[in-house]
């Protein structure tokens, strides 16, 4: 008989629960937020050109990976249900279904990507001088996309179980090779002072490539690393290839009526991320690399509110999976206050600092002033977005997805798509209407959420359909 296998203990407090799994999630989220800084601090190191033509594939990515991880958020619920239920041998046949539905879809969609990766950056409407480099970068990433997907959805059904330290631990080791990668690749050879003695370092020169190359190695192996510590370690979790591996069309059913709402948020997000990002494309290379560098910044400041997110979502699963209503309530309660507190220093980090951190990522002096006033304008957003990102974890959880999908559909296009384009192609505002549109957005999805949360019709969503 398989060992207690949730993460709810009625001998620990529910604050403490939160930090214990929320914590781990934290500090991989930074981690992998500040190999991203360091990522586009290097190509940034290239010029604003190198940084745009990285940058302006970004959006298009994101709407590949997430018609793969809105299925996986389908099975991470799932099972974070059925691991509150104590039902293990469901949760493990969710882990062997959603490896095949992951490498069925991620397959072809890299295909397509690869494909596609010379017309990608001229959609985003990417000026001439940024092609090249965006089209190479594409095509090597196109080779890792199915293993990201992958690693996503499998840290993800890490969390499910409660366990978020294995995913931390496994990203460490991950991102520090990437970050070696990335010197070694991009950079020619050089002389490095250490204590006074020159160090001749060896570079591959590859620039805008090597960086891609050192991501997309990096991203192959973490997969594997996560897919095989299922098979190798004696956890609740431990599947085996003696288990069965086909297809179940009907758990996929149950799935799918959780994922399809879930894939077409994803699809209205990633899509308003596409026609955002073709907006700013228009306004020139010194807007989409401020708009870059200002979105990784932020990114590292929102880490915490990724985390309180994430977590909710497996601990308002399991609550519900094990019967106990009003203890989800009260970790939703908790987690939006810790969320709040939390966010609201980090924000005021990122207001008074701007410039400073800007300048980390480039030395263009033009891109520190428009980025550093872009980041002013999303340090203000950022409590609001906490709280936003904390009711729909909520939701999600308690597999209310086509709710969150209604409320991201009427925000992200009613207010970001519509306050962009305005603001922009009629108005011919610059960079910094988009961002105040984009807050905006941020702020009407955090009040709809509230509304939505509150009418309590989550608690239910699921009932009778574990």
């Amino acid at each position: 008989m398989d060992k207690k296998i949730s993460i709810i203990d009625e001998n620990k407090t529910p604050l403490s629960i939160i930090i214990t799994l929320a914590l781990p999630i934290l500090l991989e989220n930074i981690l992998m937020s500040l190999v991203n800084a360091v990522d586009t601090a290097m190509v940034g190191s290239l010029g604003a050109t190198a940084t745009a033509g990285v940058s302006i594939n970004q959006a298009p990515m994101m709407l590949i990976n997430g018609v793969v991880m809105s299925f996986g958020m389908g099975f991470t619920i799932l099972i974070a249900r059925n691991v509150g239920a104590e039902n293990n041998e469901r949760a493990k046949h969710l882990i062997r279904q959603a490896i095949i539905t992951v490498v069925a879809l991620g397959t072809p969609l890299a295909v397509l990507f690869y494909a596609l990766a010379e017309k990608i950056p001229m959609w985003m409407g990417g000026e001439a001088e940024i092609l090249q480099a965006a089209a190479t970068y594409n095509r090597i990433i196109a080779t890792c996309m199915m293993f990201r997907s992958l690693m996503m959805v499998l840290t993800a059904i890490y969390r499910g179980y409660g366990d978020s330290r294995t995913p931390l631990i496994m990203n460490t080791f991950i991102n520090a090779l990437n970050v070696a990668g990335n010197y070694i690749l991009i950079f020619e050879t050089h002389n490095i002072n250490i204590f006074g003695n020159e160090i001749t370092v060896f570079g591959a020169g590859l620039g805008v490539a090597g960086a891609a190359i050192s991501t997309a190695a990096s991203t192959i192996l973490g997969a594997f690393i996560l897919l095989a510590l299922l098979f190798i370690r004696k956890t609740p979790m431990q599947i085996s290839l003696k288990d069965s591996f086909t297809p179940d069309f009907k758990e996929l059913q149950n799935v799918a009526k959780i994922s399809l709402p879930a894939m077409f948020e994803r699809f209205t997000m990633s899509g308003a991320s596409v026609i955002v990002a073709s907006t700013v494309a228009s306004l020139g290379t010194v807007a989409i690399a401020s708009n870059s560098l200002a979105g990784t910044a932020e990114s590292i400041s929102f880490m915490p509110g990724f985390a309180f997110g994430m977590a909710i979502t497996t601990l308002v699963g399991q609550s519900l999976g094990a019967g106990k209503e009003e203890l989800a309530e009260e970790f939703v309660s908790l987690t939006k206050k810790l969320g709040a507190a939390v966010m609201f220093i980090t924000g005021l980090g990122l207001f008074v600092f701007s410039a400073q951190i800007i300048g980390i990522f480039t030395p263009d002096e033009r891109v520190i002033q428009l980025g550093s006033n872009a980041l002013k304008i999303l340090a203000v957003i950022q409590v609001p977005q906490v709280l936003a990102t904390i009711y729909s974890g909520a939701l999600r959880g308690a597999g209310d997805t086509k709710g969150t999908f209604i409320i991201t559909l009427i925000s992200m296009w009613g207010v970001r798509i519509l306050g962009s384009i305005i603001t922009v192609r009629v108005l011919h505002f610059g960079l910094l209407a988009v961002l105040v549109s984009m807050c905006t957005d941020n702020v009407v999805r955090f009040v709809l959420f509230h509304f939505r949360y509150k009418k309590g019709k989550w608690k239910t969503t699921l009932r009778g359909g574990n």
